[in-house]
This record gives structure tokens, sequence and C-alpha cells, in this order.
């Protein structure tokens, strides 16, 4: 049979290279019209997908308030201080950077200067960002496939729940995604045509994804390298010089600002956060690069190495960690799916020719959805379920791609046995997931099960009955998309805040297992609205990741990990309620133009839920798990005898984590030992512009 998805016509045969159409039409027209050798509804339903997409990602918005208020208080801070805003820094004075480079920050700071400080205008450009990805998947797809294939995959990665949760939250994941998603578009456009300057701009998309977040950008590149190397038109020697051209592109785009917070001296520039020797290096390869596979995160908020019983702070590792209750409700609905359809993938198009644009686009995604799948499984260190957004691109696409290349074979047997096979195991871990949350929709999983099997018998049955194909592929989307639809549309309509957000509605277990649970297990805001994990019995907390303690009142709660503490609305370790006393607020307020900091506390969580209330700089202490050693106590002891810091905020907690620095506790203790307190807004608050101190001192 002569098959429709072989590669592109030739660039002379095209009306026009951008693919909107003859260059006499009008742009409105092009816009709408899309390629003039497709069909009328082509362009009218790719705009839907992505109206639909931007609606999702856009309703509700400013109900997740900050979100997170680590990045907040950066984002706040770079779009005031344009210093802050190079470095990534977690205040306007500049005393620490949070512990990721800045890309992400930059691009919501830039929306704060243009549209004010808000939820919203923080938050936006993640929305956008998700709309930008759905359109690349989309193209990745089509390109090679069908249209029909495009909106499949797109609409599967729109809908993938952690990616709704992700693409209205300010974490550097969504940006993370946008990027990897257009390294992988620019790649397949190398393979096509073999101009390397297309491979040049995938070399610049993935510095730049890794000034987002590190190394976890460097994942895809043996994906791209032996793709582009197996399937590019050019001959082998040019392919290897292509590729030597696209080093030097991510080099020089990632490298600048490496050199610049390299070269410039410490004194003039902030900590380097989440470091224990203020190195930008030691934060790529330790706390945010290897350690997050091995578990040796020297100053994390807990070791994620493995226990006797084989898992860690972080959960059991293993093959089947993203099927687990944590993450299987957040990513992998489609997953088996997806893995299911490489498979067919590579086996329909072996005999296709080595640069063929079709084989190029599966493996470009298999190789992703493997290589990141396996880092996520097996990562000893901090891997928390959000990071499985990573994975929806390439889920969405190879199940676009594979649904197509099925479809296309429908009258032959063996097809159909295939797509029924899917259809049906799809159906059966669609209902398994949904279990895990018993009591949302019930009778969503009658729908899902009446629609899988429908599709299965229609599909089977296709050939005798032409009329069963489309009721088939309509039954079959309806069964393996309506789950998430529904997960994502609950994930829309809830407010998500601090440091560990999860998608959908609670699930019955979290990390872990066990008696309790586990993380997050049995809470009805899991990981949302500042509830939080909680953690497993032995800890000494009381209060869970962020949340408040059972029967505690604002001010003075004990709550966090490791028995942190937290005063006034403070944000906790790992976020929490953001809410500061008016009191506290005017005070810290008052006369602040006098001084760098207005205030200072241990942990960049607390410290930001006061710098956003006040619109005035704090110092972290500490950075984020009040671990790293900025600043010193003599630093900080300078600071204030040079009428710097106005306030220290007590509450903060211990500062000292998984062999971090204990320098913030040694300030608290100084301070404390030092300063007479007060009590404002049911806060313990030191006064340290005051001049008066306690013993004499």
């Amino acid at each position: 049979m002569t098959s429709t998805t072989t590669s592109p016509p030739a660039r002379a045969a095209r009306p026009a290279r951008s693919g909107l159409g003859t260059r006499a039409r009008t742009l409105p027209a092009a816009l709408w019209r899309g390629r003039t050798t497709d069909a009328a509804w082509v362009r009218p339903a790719f705009l839907g997908l992505l109206a639909l997409t931007a609606l999702l990602y856009l309703w509700n918005l400013g109900e997740n308030g900050w979100a997170n208020a680590f990045y907040s208080a950066a984002v706040q801070a770079g779009a005031s201080n344009w210093e802050a805003f190079l470095y990534g820094s977690s205040d306007a004075g500049n005393s620490i950077t949070v512990d990721k480079p800045p890309a992400s920050m930059w691009v919501m700071a830039l929306s704060v200067r243009l549209l004010g400080l808000s939820s919203f205008s923080i938050l936006l450009p993640e929305a956008v960002m998700g709309v930008l990805t759905v359109a690349l998947v989309y193209a990745i797809v089509r390109r090679h496939l069908s249209p029909q294939a495009g909106l499949i995959a797109g609409a599967a990665t729109a809908l993938t729940p952690v990616a709704t949760l992700m693409f209205r939250f300010n974490n550097p994941d969504a940006l993370l995604v946008l990027l990897v998603t257009l390294a992988t578009y620019l790649t397949m456009r190398g393979v096509e045509d073999g101009r390397v300057r297309w491979v040049l701009w995938a070399g610049v998309a993935i510095g730049f994804a890794f000034l987002t977040k590190q190394l976890q950008a460097f994942l895809v590149l043996p994906v791209l390298i032996g793709v582009y190397l197996y399937a590019s038109p050019r001959r082998l020697g040019t392919r290897f010089l292509h590729l030597l051209g696209a080093l030097g592109a991510l080099v020089v785009s990632a490298g600048w600002w490496v050199a610049l917070v390299t070269l410039v001296p410490a004194s003039m520039r902030p900590y380097i956060g989440g470091s224990q020797s203020n190195s930008f290096l030691e934060l790529t390869f330790g706390y945010n690069g290897l350690g997050r596979l091995t578990g040796n995160e020297t100053g994390s908020v807990t070791g994620g190495r493995t226990t006797t019983t084989g898992g860690g702070m972080w959960g059991e590792t293993g093959i089947g960690r993203l099927f687990s209750s944590e993450f299987g409700t957040q990513v992998a609905w489609l997953l088996p799916a997806a893995l299911a359809l490489l498979v067919v993938g590579v086996v329909v198009l072996r005999r296709r020719p080595r640069t063929d644009g079709a084989r190029a686009v599966v493996l470009l995604l298999g190789g992703t959805l493997v290589v990141t799948a396996v880092a996520l499984s097996f990562g000893a260190g901090i891997i928390h379920p959000y990071y499985s957004v990573a994975l929806a691109p390439a889920i969405g696409g190879l199940v676009g791609a594979g649904a197509w290349l099925l479809w296309e074979r429908r009258s032959a047997p063996w097809a159909r046995i295939v797509a029924a096979v899917v259809v049906l195991g799809t159906t059966w871990w669609s209902v398994v997931l949904m279990s895990q949350a018993s009591s949302f929709l019930p009778w969503l999983r009658v729908v899902v099960v009446m629609a899988g099997v429908l599709a299965a018998v229609t599909l089977l049955a296709a050939p005798h009955v032409r009329v069963f194909a489309r009721i088939g592929a309509a039954a079959a989307l309806t069964a393996a998309l309506v789950a998430p639809l529904a997960w994502s549309v609950d994930t829309t309509l809830t407010a998500h805040t601090g440091s560990l957000p999860t998608a959908g509605p609670a699930v019955a277990a979290g990390f872990g297992g066990g008696a309790r649970g586990g993380f997050g297990g049995g809470r009805p805001s899991f990981g949302r609205g500042g509830q939080g994990f909680q953690p497993p019995a032995g800890t000494g907390t009381q209060g869970g990741f962020g949340g408040r303690a059972p029967g505690a009142t604002t001010g003075g709660t004990t709550q966090g990990f490791g028995g942190f503490t937290r005063g006034g609305g403070g944000a906790g370790l790992l976020g929490g309620d953001t809410a500061v006393a008016s009191a506290l607020v005017q005070a810290l307020r008052s006369d602040a133009s006098d001084y760098t900091w207005a205030a200072a506390t241990v942990g960049s969580q607390n410290a930001a839920t006061y710098q956003l209330a006040s619109g005035q700089a704090v110092m972290p202490l500490g950075g984020f798990n009040g671990s790293d050693p900025s600043p010193t106590l003599a630093e900080f002891e300078q600071y204030v005898s040079e009428g710097r810091i106005h306030y220290f905020i007590g509450g903060g907690g211990t500062g000292r984590s998984n062999g971090g620095s204990s320098a913030s506790s040694a300030i608290a203790t100084w301070v404390e030992s030092h300063f007479a307190s007060t009590t404002i807004g049911g806060v313990t608050v030191y006064d340290l512009g005051s001049g008066s101190t306690t013993q004499g001192a």
C-alpha cells in the first residue's frame, strides 16, 4: 500500500518555506489557512488545540497566589534590581542566589517589569511556555506523519496532569521542557535537510536549558546527537562537524553566564545558593547534578541514599517508580501506551531509508522518553513527582505518532489486534490510577471502561463495517484522554502553593507507602494549598513539609522538616501559607530605605514570605535549606555593625541539614544572646538597628 507518512516533498515543491501558504496571501488568511496542501480543517483544528490549551493553563491562574514563594521572591528581586536579575538573587540586597541558574527567573522578572508584580504576571509566562510546548509537539509529529497525529500528540501532552500543574507554576521546569522540546524540533529539522543552522540553534536551546536547570538539560544530548548522526542526509564527516558546531553554540549560550559567575570575585556578587563553597560548578555537579542520581547531596533537605529496604527519603528507586501512586497519576496515564507504540513505530518503520523523517521522529521521542524515565526511576537523590513533566512531550508525541501508524495500517489484522490491546491496556491502567483517588468522580471509571471496550470491539471489526473504524478511533481517544482531562481540570480549579505541588485529587498513598501512607498519604490537599507532605514517623517533625502542625495557629507554630519552625506566617522549609500580620509588614517597611535588608531570617522560604508581603529585601540566612554558609557569623556581625540589617526574625529553624553548614544556626544563637526580643504580629523579632543589646554586648 502507498503510505502517506513519507518525508515531506523537496523544498522547491513547497509554495512557502514558512508553511503558512503563498507569499501573496495576507498574513491573517495564511495563519488561519496554514499550508496550501492542507485540508481546510487542519489549521483551525490546530489553533483550536492551542486555544483550549491556553484556556486550561490560564483559567483560575491567580488562584495559585505566589505559587512557589522561593522563586516568586527571586522574581520580585530581579524585577526591582538588575544585579539580582542577572544572578538570580533571592533578594534585592544580593546576599545569595536561588539554587538554580536564573534563566526561568529572567522570563518571569521581565513579565513583572512589564505588567507589575502580581501572581498573574509571574505565572503568565509559564502558561505561555505550555502552549508553545504543545505547538512544538504538534509540529514535530505532524511534519512527517499527519495533522491528525499531531493533534493527538498535542492534546495528550496538554492534558498530562503534571503538565497542567507545572505550566501554571513558577518552578524552572516549564522553561526546561519548552527548551528541550524546541531542541528536539530543531534537531528534526536538521535531519530533514542537513543544514547546520538547525543543529546550531538546537545547541543554543540546550545551552539555555542548562541555564534553567543545569545537568538535567543534558539528559537528551545522547539522543539528539545519536539521531542526527544516524539520520542526517549529509556525509558522516560533515555530520560530525555540524555537531561540533552545535557543541560550540551550546558552550557559548550557557558558558557566558557560567564564566561571569566564575570570574567575578565572590565579594562582588551574591553567594551561589545550594553550594557549600560558593561555587557554581559545585552546585552543577553536586547538589543539582550527580547528587540527584547518587543521593550524595551535601546540604540538601535530607539525603536520598537508600535504606536497608532499598528505599530512601524520596521513595523506592527502580523501574516501577514512575508507575507508583505518587508519580503514576501525575504522568503515567499514557506511559504504557507510549512504550508499546514506540515498539510499534520502530518495527513498522524499520525498512525505511536511513534519512526517513518519520523514523527520526520516533527515535527522537522514544530516546527522550527512555533516558529521562531511567534517570527519574533510578535517581537516589531528590526526585520530586513534578520532575516527571519532562516526560510529557515524549509520551504525547509517541502516542500521536504510534496511533497514526496503526491507523494507516488498520486493514491489516495485526494492526487492529495491536490497537485493541493497547486500548484495553490503557483502559485498565486508567482504572487502576483512578482507583488511587476512589472518591473522585467514581462514575468516570465506568465511562472509561465502556469507551475502552467499545473501541477495542469496533477497531477489531473495522474492515467489516467501515463506520466502525471512526467510532473505534473516537472511543479510543475517549478512553485514553478523559481521565487525564479530569485530573487536569481538577488541577486548574485548585490552588497550588509551596515547593512540592502535585496535580489532581489526593491519592491513597505517598512516598514509600507503609502504615502511615508515606508522604501525603490520605491528606485531603496532597501538596496543595499549604498542606504539603506529611513526613514519616520518627523524623521529629510535627507539621510536615510546609504544612501547619495539627491544631496550631499562625504565629510560632512548629512545622517543616527536621524540626524547623516558623512564626507569624513564615512559609516553613518547603512552603506553606504566606500570610504575614500587618503589624509586622509595617515594621519591615519602616525606615527600609536606610537599610540594605529590612530583615534577615533562616531559610529562603521564610525570607520569601516576609519579602513578598513587605516588598522589601529580606536576607535568607543559609539559603533554601538554611544550610549554606552564607553569610558566615563574622560577615553577619559586620553587616549588623555597618547598620545594613534592620531586623532578625526568629522561627526560621536549626539551619543545618545533611552535612551542610551550621552558620545560620550560629547567627541565630548570636542574635538571641546579644539583642533583646520583641513580638510583632505574633512573631519574635530582634531589632538589630536599635543599637541596644542584652548582656551589654
